[in-house]
């Protein structure tokens, strides 16, 4: 297993945070990253993802959502081929702090099957794509 760990304070609060990142059509202007997501964010749901990290062509894959809470989380898990052979599970976590003015913005991603341990530059773009979305994110964010 691998995992992968970003954080970032935003001077917004959680619903507004939460807004920007469940209007999938909005992502191609502002996420670096994430360049396209569509479908619905409902438990049990499979939703439809483009990522293009840094130094990389990107990729689209179809992730089940396992966890839908508004204001402070999405989880979701995508399969490379075949499950267990290069899974991600991604949750994108939302923290209140400061009276709920501020939030803790987290993404964190756990690779695991046979091939993660070969995979090693997928996992540093990751990270890099990671950080530049949280960015983007606390500048949109805090425009509002």
């Amino acid at each position: 297993m691998k995992e992968i760990y970003s954080e970032i304070e935003i001077n917004a609060s959680a619903e507004v945070v939460w807004r920007i990142l469940m209007d999938f059509k909005d992502y191609p202007r502002w996420n670096p990253f994430m360049k396209q997501i569509s479908g619905n964010a409902n438990k049990g749901s499979k939703i439809k993802v483009f990522l293009q990290p840094p130094n990389s062509r990107g990729m689209t894959f179809k992730p089940k959502i396992l966890e839908c809470k508004p204001n402070k989380k999405l989880r979701w898990i995508g399969h490379l081929f075949l499950p267990k052979i290069f899974d991600g599970e991604h949750s994108i976590i939302i923290k209140r702090i400061n009276n709920n003015n501020n939030v803790l913005f987290i993404q964190r991603e756990k690779f695991t099957g046979i091939i993660v341990p070969f995979l090693g530059g997928i996992c540093k773009n990751t990270q890099k794509g990671f950080e530049m979305m949280n960015l983007a994110l606390k500048k949109e964010a805090e425009s509002v």
